[in-house]
């Protein structure tokens, strides 16, 4: 996913000349052709992240359009307080990019984990936030946040993500991209676990759970008519995430679904528990941990069917 971040912020860089990247010192070398091609359009900003959003603040209000980009807990979490006031207070065109989300950076245990970002950054007015699923969708989304009036924050994974699309989805910030039609169960995917999303719905057809598929890359806002078909036609709606479920895009879905009349389906939340992860481990063996593997999340998906059907 960063290495399609990068390859397109190159591309953008030398369509726009109001694109400029700050980076919370990482990626130099990833970087080489944006250098190559607007030297004065790259920007290392240190560790030094609350600083750097306030300079990419500052840059917009005089008709820039920065691109801020770093690991995800050091780009949110450090500098959240700028990214409210600086930023989505004065309703900034920033966009701001977070590396690494979720368990990526596992092995560098929890001051590298983000399972929070999503429910810290959704909740400031005038903030979209996109999740994008694959690399694909990373491009997509970075062209869409350009095109966006306002604050975008874009979580994406590390390296080596698998692609999702054959060829580039149609991108519309509130739009989700529908994969497969709603079934007996409408699985609601959002960020770098869209490939796990594809063979827990593989998993599930195998068994003759007819399984929809949904990537959603638009956490704020919600895509409401999507929502309402999954709800209506399906007996069981699953989010899945790799976030906490408290506040994230489950979160988000749940307090949906509480404004509205009661629907068909039910709801249940897949992602990490209200815990930290007291390890260092790959984000295989993380998300092992947390429950987001295939065999785990069919299991409660068919634990949760079943007792729906005696009920």
């Amino acid at each position: 996913m960063r290495n399609a971040f990068a390859d397109e912020v190159a591309k953008l860089a030398n369509e726009d000349e109001r694109v400029v990247l700050l980076s919370g010192d990482i990626g130099n070398r990833l970087f080489d052709r944006l250098k190559e091609r607007a030297p004065n359009r790259f920007y290392n900003c240190g560790i030094a992240e609350a600083n750097m959003i306030s300079v990419a603040a500052g840059m917009a209000i005089c008709g820039l359009r920065p691109v801020a980009y770093t690991i995800t807990p050091f780009i949110t979490a450090r500098c959240l307080e700028q990214i409210r006031v600086d930023v989505c207070y004065q309703r900034m065109p920033v966009i701001i990019v977070g590396t690494g989300s979720g368990l990526s950076y596992a092995s560098l245990n929890a001051t590298h984990h983000s399972c929070e970002d999503i429910a810290s950054l959704r909740v400031l007015p005038n903030m979209t936030v996109l999740c994008p699923g694959d690399p694909s969708e990373v491009r997509s989304a970075l062209r869409a946040a350009l095109k966006h009036d306002g604050p975008v924050y874009i979580r994406i994974g590390k390296k080596g993500e698998p692609v999702v699309h054959n060829e580039p989805p149609r991108f519309e910030i509130g739009n989700w991209i529908r994969l497969r039609d709603s079934g007996d169960v409408s699985l609601l995917s959002t960020g770098n676990v869209l490939p796990l999303a594809v063979e827990v719905a593989d998993s599930l057809d195998r068994r003759g759970i007819s399984c929809g598929l949904f990537s959603c890359h638009t956490v704020k806002p919600l895509d409401h008519e999507t929502l309402s078909k999954a709800f209506d036609r399906s007996q069981l709606v699953v989010v899945l995430e790799e976030h906490s479920m408290l506040g994230g895009f489950g979160g988000a879905v749940a307090e949906w679904l509480s404004d509205y009349a009661r629907r068909c389906a039910r709801l249940l939340r897949v992602g990490t528990s209200d815990a930290f992860l007291y390890e260092a481990a790959e984000q295989a063996h993380a998300r092992e941990r947390y429950g987001l593997t295939v065999a785990s999340i069919v299991e409660r998906i068919t634990t949760h069917l079943a007792i729906g059907c005696r009920s």
